[in-house]
């Protein structure tokens, strides 16, 4: 199955000047979306991962199938103000705009070994918040997983030598 075919480019899309890439119609295709998590599957079965961490809202999408094939637990990180528990919040910067996160400050404990799954890495400021509040619960982050990077944009170097996993590049 060639995934990439099922993602669409949506040109100034949330502000003009950003290229969009849209998942929702590999997510509609049976096949596509099978595929697409199986990317994941195969990556990360048999890694001893703990927990998938799942960045809002596609990194759901992604996430949560591959928790249930590899036998971990899922952990979402959320936007502000949709967790109703004790939380840590972390700031970042977005292409156009900034934003924060949280998670649960419950969610994970010391050694507890993770992926962060998200559908797209740009900048890394979503994914560089992310590690920061996983690092503050003292979680062992083993990879970044993107099913797309766009490398243009250099988000890697914001995740200082952890390792980093993306499917389909541009």
């Amino acid at each position: 199955m060639d995934t990439e075919r099922l993602i669409r480019a949506i040109p100034d899309f949330p502000i003009p000047g950003i290229l969009f890439r849209d998942i929702t119609p590999m997510l509609k295709d049976k096949d596509g979306f099978r595929s697409a998590v199986d990317l994941f599957v195969d990556r990360f079965k048999g890694r001893g991962i703990d927990y998938v961490v799942g960045i809002e809202a596609r990194g759901y999408m992604l996430g949560a199938p591959l928790a249930y094939a590899i036998g971990a637990g899922f952990i979402p990180v959320r936007k502000p103000g949709k967790l109703p528990y004790s939380k840590l919040s972390e700031s970042y910067a977005l292409e156009y705009g900034t934003n924060s996160l949280e998670i649960h400050a419950d969610a994970l404990g010391g050694g507890d070994r993770v992926v962060v799954i998200d559908d797209l890495l740009a900048t890394g400021g979503t994914a560089a918040a992310t590690r920061r509040l996983l690092e503050r619960l003292g979680a062992s982050i083993e990879a970044f997983a993107f099913l797309i990077e766009l490398e243009a944009l250099n988000g890697r170097a914001s995740l200082g030598g952890t390792d980093v996993v993306s499917f389909i590049r541009y």
